[in-house]
């Protein structure tokens, strides 16, 4: 969620920074807002004062035996009034929040402008052996196949998920399913081992409070899997016998969301900076509106492995953070030997929290071009600001945390890449090298 300051102090250059992102912000009904949350603030203050005068008033009046009935009369109605106020400043300020709410985090400075993918800027690119005359990644010496047609005879299974499942859902058996747990295996061995992050096991169902926090909630409900619990009723009883009603629950899109969350409603201390947790989970999307993107085979699916990467730092810290996150999850891809490039996104490509964000894609041959991998992005404060995640600052004061988080890597994307870019002319893969202790040494996939 944006700074209330910022916003208050600076309006217009907010405005600007979003329009950058193609966002046009509500001025009016924020200044609306703004108006009538000043007004009863002003009200309430002014009336606060009056309460202490005639406090005063009235004792002077019995301290020399005169007749303060009138006085206590006004004074005995400003309580029903202020809390009144009170009403209307908490309606005013959960309108304000509500409005924030559903506006995207502010870009970096050094963030690129543009409206589209097309303008997303290429840093660096790292190819394992040289480059073809183009600067991509040589051929393979035959007409490459595309992941499902080098995956199916292997053990990939789309019509038994389907039947299971529905569309866009994944069933593995034997070698092929243990090269996917193996590559999620070795990810996480290399972010605890080399880099130094926390392995976690998280929950993969959460309340709506906790996707609030992190942002998936308002703006991309339509994208979650919501979930009920049986034998429950609409209603719960507390401790002392109040209904009050069930929070709703989702399945998680990504472990960003537990991850983030193990700070929020807390004040950690300064020592414990950086934090850096990482956790291999199936991730649940409805991907609502993407229909006829990418619907073959495994590159866009409703449920999907990913090793998650996140820290949580102080604000000082956090763009150099950014970058050595960016570096973990490329190493990822070195070490399987599969070509990548490291592009950053422009204004209008970027993530709902996001303030910068460098995606990682990866080459498909068959599909002859570049395709995302990982997502590592810097959301400041705009996700520990509506979590009300802080830490002690030097001068002990509580500061609110900047939160980080990419993928090491999509599960998924990465068997894809791996199929295709080890695929051989007779239908076999080639287990790339970290991955064969995994595989019981197993070098190759035949068909």
């Amino acid at each position: 969620m944006l700074d209330p300051i910022l916003l208050r102090r600076d309006l217009q250059t907010v405005v600007d920074r979003l329009k950058s992102r193609g966002v046009d912000f509500d001025t009016e009904r924020f200044n609306d807002l703004e108006s009538r949350r000043k007004a009863v603030q002003t009200e309430t203050e002014s009336l606060q004062a009056r309460r202490n005068a005639l406090a005063k008033q009235i004792g002077q009046l019995k301290s020399r035996g005169e007749d303060a009935s009138a006085v206590m009369a006004e004074s005995q109605a400003i309580p029903d009034r202020l809390r009144q106020l009170e009403d209307d400043l908490a309606g005013v300020q959960q309108q304000l929040n509500d409005l924030l709410m559903s506006v995207p985090n502010l870009p970096h400075e050094s963030v690129p402008h543009g409206a589209s993918s097309d303008d997303n800027v290429e840093v660096r690119r790292w190819l394992p052996g040289a480059a073809g005359p183009d600067g991509n990644p040589p051929g393979l010496g035959f007409e490459p196949r595309d992941h499902v047609a080098v995956g199916e005879p292997l053990g990939l299974d789309f019509d038994t998920a389907a039947k299971l499942s529905g569309a866009r859902f994944t069933f593995m058996r034997g070698p092929i399913a243990r090269l996917h747990r193996a590559l999620a295996q070795y990810m996480l061995d290399l972010q605890t081992t080399e880099h130094g992050y926390t392995e976690c096991y998280t929950p993969y169902i959460v309340n709506s409070s906790t996707l609030y926090g992190t942002g998936q909630l308002p703006k991309f409900k339509d994208d979650m899997f919501a979930v009920s619990k049986g034998g429950d009723d609409d209603a719960k009883l507390d401790e002392h016998g109040n209904a009050y009603a069930r929070e709703d629950q989702y399945l998680i899109s990504t472990s960003e969301i537990t991850l983030t969350s193990v700070v929020r409603d807390s004040i950690v201390a300064a020592t414990d900076l950086p934090i850096r947790l990482t956790a291999h989970t199936p991730c649940f999307r409805s991907e609502a509106g993407s229909g006829g993107r990418d619907t073959r085979g495994m590159i866009r699916q409703h449920q999907f492995d990913k090793v998650e990467m996140v820290q949580i730092v102080a604000p000082d810290h956090s763009y150099a953070a950014l970058e050595e996150m960016a570096r973990h999850a490329e190493q990822v891809l070195q070490g399987l030997g599969l070509p990548y490039r490291v592009m950053l996104l422009c204004t209008g490509d970027m993530g709902f929290g996001a303030a910068k964000t460098y995606d990682l894609e990866v080459w498909l041959p068959a599909q002859n071009t570049w395709r995302e991998i990982s997502s590592v992005s810097n959301c400041e404060t705009f996700q520990a600001r509506r979590m009300q995640a802080r830490f002690r600052n030097a001068q002990n004061k509580p500061e609110f945390v900047h939160t980080l988080n990419g993928s090491g890597l999509a599960v998924g994307r990465t068997l894809v890449a791996v199929l295709e870019n080890y695929q051989q002319a007779d239908g076999s893969v080639v287990v790339p090298e970290v991955l064969r202790p995994y595989m019981g040494g197993l070098a190759v996939l035949q068909p």
